[in-house]
């Protein structure tokens, strides 16, 4: 394998530039389904730092314009939240009592 299919494209999930192009092969053309079959844009920073080089990619071996392949659209990653900010009454910012909420 050439040392430049080796490079790594999607540091968030490790996703090689070998895997983007046997995707590309397989006829995904759009960071979307790119982003579908690899996982390539799903992790931390949710393509910000890969999609232009999926999009290079992408261009390069199907002849499509850069201009022309879709955008995808950033999902932001799911966090951690306490059940007590869930049970909170923001208007007054104080947790509602156990027996308004049926606990």
């Amino acid at each position: 394998m050439p040392e430049k299919e080796k490079r790594i494209i999607c540091r968030c999930e490790e996703i090689a530039e070998q895997d983007i192009r046997n995707a590309v092969r397989e006829g995904y053309t759009t960071i979307k389904g790119i982003k579908r079959r690899t996982r390539a844009g799903m992790g931390l920073c949710q393509g910000r730092t890969c999609a232009s080089l999926i999009r290079d990619i992408i261009s390069e071996m199907t002849g499509i314009p850069k201009g022309q392949i879709e955008e995808d659209t950033p999902r932001f990653p799911a966090f951690s939240v306490k059940l007590a900010d869930l049970a909170r009454d923001f208007d007054r910012n104080e947790v509602i009592p156990d027996n308004v909420t049926g606990r």
